[in-house]
């Protein structure tokens, strides 16, 4: 069983930045972030493989980061610029292998989610 687990979503305003965390089993290769708005679909929104290669959805490009630290065997997602459109919860993915469509559902774990709120 792995176990995935996020934090560090809160309520900030807009124009501000935020951490996401999600520790991880260190034999997970492809990791990615999603994040679901309340009546929306989950959207893949940042993505991170096992020779660092990232990929991003527009919505997110140039504002957030991903990027992990795999001493501490930690993914990060860095939010800057925040907008109340980026309120969600934002989820964390995880797979073993390689993921062909690094922002689709094609993931093997997931974890509960933590949630992010934007207030303009």
């Amino acid at each position: 069983q792995v176990q995935l687990m996020e934090s560090g979503g809160e309520s900030v305003q807009a124009g501000g930045s935020l951490r996401l965390s999600c520790t991880y089993p260190r034999y997970v290769y492809s990791m990615a972030w999603f994040r679901q708005a309340p009546g929306k679909e989950r959207e893949g929104i940042a993505a991170l493989n096992g020779i660092g290669i990232t990929g991003y959805a527009d919505s997110v490009k140039g504002r957030f980061t991903i990027d992990k630290d795999s001493a501490k065997n930690t993914l990060y997602l860095e939010m800057s610029a925040l907008k109340p459109d980026d309120t969600a919860m934002y989820i964390c993915a995880a797979s073993l292998g390689t993921v062909s469509d690094p922002l689709s559902e094609d993931y093997q774990f997931w974890g509960q989610g933590t949630q992010v709120t934007v207030s303009s």
